[in-house]
């Protein structure tokens, strides 16, 4: 398959993923995890890693692997936890996840399969989170444009290319330049948060509280996330209140979720409705920890003008809010502890407010103009 970016976006997406997203240092350890399919991408980050002074280890999985393991693979063998995988996200300073699928619609192993491999997972993620959480490992998560994902966004290749160079700033002359912008503009809102406790998100078809005594909002402007563009936090596990409708669809496991309302006492989710793909829902919900809010955010970033049914853009879409479920962020004072977390997002362009200690700070999907002038 032909390169979907040009040599100059590729040099300029390399060199902002090593230089600003991770910030590699001399002697430090990347270890990237994707796709044959972003092999021109991972050869130009080897450049960028060798002219920092780094290391550079990559998985790369082949076409048909995740068809293989699922015909032929035992439980035994979805226990495995690759070496590499491993070590690289336990021991290794900085760690790229570039999402690049073969395919977005192949069915899901058998339960016991997902189950085996879920439980064999869990110690490797509690280290992650640990690790991420105080940026011992520097990670960021980020696509290289692929023809799955611009079919699953119903682009062209060459369309999703340029709304991946947008999303990321990579079509600008100075890309990290335009980051740190972003990190000065969000920071007036970052403050402004941590001087609030108790928030409220309400639109038509939502009236959701809680609180975030002991937690801290972050400023997400690129180093964890490729693009970015948010304001989140982990919201106080018993404080959640209310009811709340995300009218974006909500995709797990290549299955789609569609308007997805849910109902929530004192932190539980105690009943939920989706207007189709309920057994996703029911599913999701008999997981450990799935039943609380790991994270509430806002997304800031103007330049994502279209859903493309990826999580990754989708959740920072301006004039938009979103929850996930499931694990918190302990960079933030979070503790839910969950193998999953799910993101939920709501438009709050038509009428939507955020309440901060009782004033308005937000509304029809923009914060006030003495937050963002």
């Amino acid at each position: 398959m032909a390169n979907a970016m040009t040599d100059t976006q590729l040099n300029a997406y390399a060199h902002l993923l090593v230089n600003y997203c991770v910030s590699l240092r001399a002697g430090e350890r990347l270890f990237v995890n994707s796709t044959t399919l972003a092999a021109p991408l991972v050869a130009a980050i080897q450049r960028e890693v060798l002219k920092a002074g780094g290391h550079l280890e990559y998985s790369l999985a082949v076409e048909g692997q995740s068809e293989a393991f699922r015909e032929y693979g035992s439980v035994e063998q979805f226990a495995y936890v690759p070496t590499l995988y491993r070590k690289g996200l336990e021991e290794f300073e900085a760690y790229l996840s570039i999402s690049a699928p073969f395919d977005l619609r192949q069915p899901p192993a058998a339960p016991d399969l997902q189950e085996a491999r879920r439980n064999a997972l869990q110690p490797v993620m509690k280290s992650y989170f640990e690790r991420t959480a105080d940026r011992r490992l520097k990670r960021s998560l980020c696509v290289f444009p692929c023809p799955a994902l611009a079919a699953e966004a119903d682009m062209t290749l060459e369309e999703y290319t340029a709304f991946v160079a947008q999303a990321t700033k990579i079509d600008q002359a100075d890309p990290q330049a335009a980051w740190l912008e972003v990190r000065q503009r969000q920071q007036a809102v970052v403050d402004h948060l941590n001087a609030c406790s108790e928030f409220r998100y309400v639109n038509d078809r939502t009236d959701i509280t809680f609180t975030t005594r002991g937690r801290t909002w972050i400023n997400s402007d690129g180093q964890t996330n490729m693009p970015s563009g948010e304001v989140y936090t982990s919201p106080e596990e018993d404080s959640v209140n209310g009811t709340i409708y995300f009218d974006y669809p909500a995709i797990r496991d290549g299955q789609t979720v569609q308007g997805v309302t849910l109902w929530v006492k004192d932190g539980e989710i105690q009943r939920w409705h989706a207007e189709s793909g309920q057994e996703v829902l029911d599913e999701t919900f008999a997981i450990a920890g799935t039943r609380r809010f790991g994270e509430v955010a806002v997304g800031t970033n103007y330049t994502i003008d279209r859903f493309s049914k990826n999580i990754l853009f989708d959740e920072k879409i301006g004039g938009t809010v979103h929850m996930a479920i499931g694990q918190s962020y302990a960079q933030a004072g979070g503790k839910n502890e969950s193998s999953v977390h799910w993101d939920l997002i709501a438009d709050m362009k038509n009428g939507g407010r955020i309440v901060a200690d009782g004033k308005e700070i937000y509304r029809n999907g923009h914060f006030i103009q003495e937050l963002w002038p």
